[in-house]
């Protein structure tokens, strides 16, 4: 049944914070009815954030991590380790993994993982970005930093495949610290922290046919 709403402006505002990842009808309402309860400035600050968001943000042209300039903080941070790439799924992974202050090297942001059953294959990811960053960048380590689950596996193995052909690259995976199925984001600091530092080569984490 539907719920009855006193204003259309109050049902649309509902409406559109619904469509939000995680948040149900009564979440939304209870967001907007705090919205309503704040003072002019703050909700058009919030709102504004979101259009200048929206409007301004960059994505890194080198590893395509969200980014204010053309070229991220990471990516241009010469104190970093130039020579190692960090391969994830998202930008969430990316915050993720810089939260466990055991990883000083870059990072390659796929967005997303092969997953035919949601219509993503290789040519949807940035997958083609990455072998000319390693070409062109002299990079000597690729850590595969994908999720734990099929589709992560998938990935994995497919990356690993289109590498196979960079004689002095070395291509590792993060450790099976993280469970089987389970979503990188989702890992606690110190597990991922341990499963960065304990990564082994691609080639050894499973039996290749």
């Amino acid at each position: 049944m539907n719920q009855a709403y006193p204003s259309r402006l109050l049902e649309n505002a509902v409406n559109e914070f619904s469509k939000l990842p995680g948040i149900g009808r009564k979440t939304a309402l209870r967001l907007v009815l705090y919205l309503l309860r704040q003072d002019h400035e703050m909700v058009t600050g919030f709102a504004e954030s979101l259009i200048k968001l929206k409007n301004e943000v960059n994505y890194c042209r080198v590893c395509h991590n969200i980014s204010d300039t053309a070229v991220c903080a990471i990516c241009s941070n010469q104190n970093r380790v130039q020579h190692t790439v960090c391969v994830v799924e998202n930008i969430k992974d990316v915050l993720v993994i810089e939260n466990t202050l055991q990883f000083n090297g870059l990072y390659h942001v796929l967005g997303g993982i092969i997953s035919p059953v949601d219509g993503i294959g290789p040519g949807n990811l940035e997958i083609d970005s990455l072998i000319t960053r390693i070409s062109a960048e002299g990079i000597t380590e690729v850590i595969l930093a994908l999720s734990a689950t099929m589709e992560g596996d998938a990935t994995n193995f497919y990356i690993f495949r289109k590498l196979s052909g960079f004689k002095d690259l070395k291509t590792t995976v993060i450790a099976r610290g993280v469970s089987i199925g389970d979503e990188l984001e989702y890992a606690d600091e110190i597990t991922l922290g341990r499963s960065i530092v304990n990564r082994t080569l691609f080639s050894e984490s499973f039996k290749l046919n």
